[in-house]
């Protein structure tokens, strides 16, 4: 056997403080020109390359970095640009790609796989005709081999891109424009080997997920093309996020040198190299040290599998089970974090020297974990309370059927048909976040912080009052993240300082750590919504995450089942919601987001997975009495899989976002016959334009085709804390004047 080597598929880019953020937001402001954006990031790719030298790593991958999105990149890189950005060029025409543009609206985004992390979906159809840019893979190879550094640029695979887009026509599929999309790949491939590329990786994440006859026999037709070039880098196939089954006897037979292979979530790979009798003459990049959560690696467990493995291959090197993009840079920076804690962890840099000291371990011998690896620590003890609780509740359902509650909820609520609310953040102003950092700093005390927060609670409510606004919210001035302000209210998890993760373009998020058995020590969100409730006269949202975005968001603990973690969060909101009802708060949304972001990637996982995650969140609101509205809140994903799951969770109303897909849900809804309460998004937060009153109201009318008025709600796609308040005041004028028409025309 040759000797092990070490490689990691991909790595952080958003700078330790930051700093990819704060440039492309300057630059969107105005206050930097593209020169200088380019000169941040630049610097960043230095930073990161040497870094990765520097800890001993041999295999360094380039072309991860991204201004946005990778999935943009490729797009940008083919030339697969819709007509509407024709008169823009350059990072402007990229960057309305991604927000949209005045007039223009963005390409629509959704989420990577099973993770938080948000893609741009390309819009291919029979007219698209793909044209080679090859600057930036180049480029960046230029840039890391002038340091010295040879690299392994990172390519979004052929297949994987074609699968994740969204076809423009019915009846269209992507998958027809592989002949001409291998076209452009070759040539690029052959710019690469011109520049002195050695070895490319092409991520074909989508081989995880179930696959048909015709992906099959595409992913044959494409490494046998881009295997059959004369001239090209050796070609690494890298695959990640679970087993691949059915798709490893084709790329065990393809014309590619190395395989990289995911052993974390697919554990079952391995088994499947040993039936399919190992891989002949290929390398294996071996993803034995975890990408996606944030606890240390058992080393003794990795060497093992790296045993087994070693025998499968005559060329094994050791890696990371995919990109380390979707953990936090550096654990060193995170003082604050539990001593007990901290020593079960691991963050990026962390995890680049696990997958180090394996290849050491591999080659040196195994004496080399006993003295630096150290044990793996054990989660803390039980909380045997909450468990008993949890087993004399059982479902916890005391709800009434959905036709009985509507009825009450019309006489006790007294809303109108196309009635009209927010999804529950307002803007995040400069004062607001002050605020919450002075209090952290210990600038201002309790009470100040508390004035501060009911002043901007008050302009919120007055606000939506002005607009006409029926169901209102106190706008979350006290809340950093959805997910983060509970974490740091519930025991069982614990907060870092500096583990930011990337989510989208700029928006970064700190994943809470669940480290334990979840409670709830005391309420959470009752001083806020009691507080806003007495200000007006109109319903104001009680605003809860719910269990499955709770987790879905965090890293969570691996030593028990998901569904058992997801109940314990359960309780606790559960809890919550009784005290809200308590209060007098009549209308409570808990917010799952992420319901169809854990859907597995294989069909056979997710009817186990939908049961448990519906059951968690009729726990949290089972208990709710029948004059209290449930609502719920999903975002950014495609919903048509889940559509009998949202109303198995039988809130009473489900907003979702809609407008990046053309109100496509609606369709879903209409084929299901779903008859419960719904908010179809009728505007895009994440674009920083102003929809027109015609444009919404086009919207709302497409939407009363297939929902009843007393049904429909009218709402944004999601929160506006992104925002600003000049666009938010227009925006949600123009929404409540479309409802407004649209519903003096319909009833």
């Amino acid at each position: 056997m040759h000797k092990v080597t070490t490689t990691i598929l991909g790595y952080p880019r958003i700078g330790p403080r930051r700093e990819l953020k704060w440039a492309t937001e300057r630059y969107w402001a105005g206050e930097i020109d593209a020169a200088e954006l380019a000169r941040t990031t630049a610097s960043l790719r230095t930073e990161v390359w040497r870094e990765l030298s520097e800890a001993g790593l041999d295999g360094i991958p380039s072309n991860t970095f991204s201004l946005y999105d990778q999935v943009l990149d490729t797009t940008v890189m083919v030339g697969a640009i819709p007509e509407r950005f024709a008169g823009l060029t350059g990072v402007d025409r990229y960057f309305a790609m991604a927000r949209g543009a005045e007039g223009v609206p963005p390409l629509e985004m959704t989420k990577w796989f099973d993770t938080n992390y948000h893609y741009l979906v390309p819009e291919l159809g029979p007219h698209t005709r793909f044209r080679l840019d090859f600057g930036k893979p180049v480029a960046e190879y230029g840039e890391a081999r002038a340091l010295g550094l040879e690299t392994r640029p990172v390519l979004v695979g052929p297949l994987s891109y074609l699968l994740l887009a969204k076809s423009t026509e019915p009846g269209f599929s992507p998958l027809d424009l592989l002949p001409a999309l291998l076209d452009v790949y070759a040539e690029l491939l052959e710019r690469l080997a011109g520049a002195g590329v050695t070895e490319v990786q092409l991520d074909e994440p989508a081989l995880a997920g179930d696959r048909t006859g015709a992906d099959l026999a595409a992913l044959r037709r494409a490494y046998d093309t881009l295997g059959g070039l004369t001239n090209r880098p050796r070609l690494l196939v890298a695959t990640y996020f679970g087993e691949i089954g059915e798709a490893l006897p084709v790329l065990a037979a393809a014309k590619v040198e190395s395989i990289a292979l995911d052993f974390v979530a697919g554990p079952g790979n391995v088994h499947a190299l040993a039936s399919l009798g190992g891989l002949k003459d290929k390398t294996l990049v071996a993803g034995v040290v975890d990408g996606r959560n944030v606890w240390r690696a058992d080393l003794s467990r990795a060497l093992s599998t790296c045993a087994s493995l070693s025998g499968l291959t005559d060329r094994l090197v050791v890696g990371t089970s995919c990109s380390l993009l979707h953990v936090p840079l550096d654990l060193s920076a995170e003082t604050g974090l539990d001593g007990g804690l901290r020593g079960r962890l691991a963050f990026a840099r962390e995890k680049v020297a696990e997958v180090v000291l394996l290849g050491r371990a591999l080659r040196e011998g195994h004496e080399v974990i006993g003295t630096e690896g150290g044990a793996v620590l054990a989660a803390p003890p039980a909380n045997e309370r909450v468990r008993a609780r949890l087993a004399e509740l059982g479902t916890g359902e005391t709800r009434s059927p959905h036709a009985v509650r509507l009825a009450v909820q019309k006489e006790a609520l007294g809303l109108p048909p196309l009635a009209s609310t927010t999804i529950g953040s307002f803007p995040q102003t400069p004062e607001v976040r002050r605020a919450r950092a002075d209090l952290r700093k210990g600038v201002i005390g309790h009470d100040t912080y508390v004035k501060s927060n009911r002043e901007e609670i008050d302009r919120v409510i007055a606000l939506q009052e002005r607009l006409g606004l029926d169901v209102l919210v106190h706008g979350e001035p006290e809340r950093n993240d959805m997910v983060q302000y509970f974490a740091e209210l519930l025991d069982g998890f614990a907060v870092t300082e500096f583990g930011w993760v990337q989510s989208y373009g700029s928006r970064c998020v700190r994943p809470p750590i669940l480290f334990g058995d979840v409670s709830r020590p005391e309420p959470m969100t009752l001083p806020w919504a009691t507080y806003a409730q007495s200000r007006t006269g109109k319903p104001v949202k009680g605003m809860l995450t719910g269990p499955v975005t709770m987790l879905a968001w965090s890293f969570v603990r691996d030593d028990q089942p998901l569904a058992d973690t997801a109940r314990q969060v359960a309780l606790a909101l559960r809890d919550e919601v009784t005290d809200l009802e308590a209060a007098g708060i009549r209308v409570i949304q808990v917010d799952e987001p992420a319901l169809r972001e854990l859907l597995p990637l294989r069909r056979g996982d997710r009817e186990a997975y939908l049961s448990w995650a519906v059951a968690a969140f009729r726990l949290a609101t089972g208990g709710a009495a029948d004059t209290t509205q449930i609502h719920t809140h999903m975002c950014y994903s495609e919903f048509g899989e889940i559509i009998g799951a949202i109303g198995d969770l039988d809130a009473d109303v489900t907003s979702v976002e809609a407008a990046r897909s053309h109100l496509e849900l609606l369709d879903d809804l209409r084929a299901a016959g779903y008859g419960r309460g719904i908010g179809p998004g009728v505007y895009d937060i994440h674009s920083p334009r102003v929809p027109s009153v015609e444009e919404m109201e086009r919207a709302l009318r497409k939407a009363s085709e297939s929902v009843a008025p007393a049904l429909l709600w009218v709402n944004p796609d999601c929160g506006l804390k992104t925002r600003g308040y000049a666009e938010v005041e227009k925006s949600l004028a123009n929404m409540v004047e479309a409802a407004r028409r649209v519903r003096t025309s319909l009833v």
